[in-house]
């Protein structure tokens, strides 16, 4: 299949730190490249890829001080997007909504990825007026606010095998937090954990200016006030699987919809078990009992920290490669390419305009 992936433009493809969107576009990217498909990846110029690479901007956004608004790039991206439209069989994005005005068209050649929360207020009239564009959704709990919709599945995340090496012991003996520091992420549950079970604390995360508040006032007096808490900031891939390897556990201790939670999966990668909070995608993630436990307090967090040398982390990892490798992704995403009523219908009509011969795999 000739398939465009649109990513956003804050972080490269794949980011250098902290990015869960553009990494997992990068994953699936490289995937379907591996399986022959022809694949152009409209992103950061910075982005590395063995597609074609199309760049929406020089480098990622987030990385470039004088950006202040995005969306003039992605606008430009998504006229150049518009510009190849019948190049390709299948339009992929992952930038929310600003393509639907431009897509409607030829919406059913398009699937949009929705890769964040859906409970904000302002979504609902959107998604109501835009009800007919392919939506695929990364877990069920994620849909549970929207309106009735086109969705066209659920895809959960998946990683290269490769990627995060397994780890048959925590030769570190510390808990682990990766991630953001935010009020809904909860960081100061993951020190309270840790103090509680009287274990040591690792925070890699990065803090954003609109979370700086938070972390002056709430984490930092926290950090302090526990000699046993040591904040790492934010970390590539190579220091993740370090840092999760080593560890006897991961802390998932959020308090709001988590869409889907990349690090559980990268934790689990590394063989390392995860202590997750009831909420959002967990119980779709967590197998409770053989991934990690799923717990509903702190008080029941605390306990699990005792429980979690009953774990096998050969079955952690094992669980990782039943359920979230990149190759299953690849298939499930092609899976909805193929039953697209677009792909179906225009892409071999479009190759033949296009001076091609239309490619038969494009409906097996």
């Amino acid at each position: 299949m000739k398939i465009a992936q649109i990513a956003p433009l804050a972080e490269s493809c794949p980011p250098r730190l902290y990015g869960g969107t553009e990494r997992i576009v990068s994953y699936l990217t490289e995937e379907l490249v591996h399986q022959g498909h022809e694949v152009t990846l409209f992103a950061s110029g910075d982005s590395l890829t063995s597609a074609e690479l199309v760049p929406g901007c020089q480098t990622a956004l987030r990385l470039t001080p004088s950006v202040r608004d995005t969306i003039p790039y992605h606008m430009m991206m998504l006229d150049e997007v518009r510009r190849r439209a019948d190049e390709f069989d299948v339009l992929h994005f992952h930038i929310d909504l600003l393509q639907f005005p431009l897509f409607r068209d030829i919406a059913h050649r398009t699937v949009t990825t929705l890769h964040g929360r859906l409970d904000l207020p302002d979504l609902k009239p959107f998604y109501s007026v835009f009800n007919d564009l392919p939506l695929v959704s990364i877990s069920d709990d994620q849909r549970r606010p929207m309106p009735p919709v086109n969705w066209a599945g659920t895809v959960y995340h998946g990683l290269p095998r490769n990627l995060l090496p397994f780890s048959a012991e925590a030769k570190g003996g510390y808990l682990a937090f990766l991630g953001r520091i935010s009020p809904e992420k909860r960081p100061d549950r993951a020190i309270e954990i840790a103090a509680g079970a009287g274990m040591p604390l690792k925070i890699a995360a990065k803090v954003d200016a609109a979370d700086r508040a938070y972390w002056d006032e709430v984490i930092e007096p926290m950090i302090k006030a526990h000699p046993s808490i040591e904040f790492i900031g934010e970390i590539n891939e190579r220091q993740k699987a370090e840092f999760l390897g080593n560890a006897a556990a991961l802390l998932f201790p959020i308090d709001w919809p988590e869409p889907f939670g990349l690090v559980m999966i990268e934790a689990m990668a590394c063989g390392t078990p995860v202590i997750a909070f009831r909420r959002g995608s967990v119980l779709e993630v967590i197998d409770d009992g053989v991934s990690g436990f799923i717990v509903d307090d702190t008080h029941q967090a605390v306990e699990a920290v005792q429980r979690i040398a009953t774990l096998d982390r050969a079955k952690v990892r094992h669980t990782f490669e039943q359920r979230f490798s990149v190759e299953r992704m690849a298939r499930d995403y092609l899976s909805i390419y193929r039953n697209l009523a677009g792909v179906r219908t225009d892409a071999a009509h479009l190759r033949r305009r296009n001076g091609e011969n239309p490619d038969l795999q494009i409906v097996a």
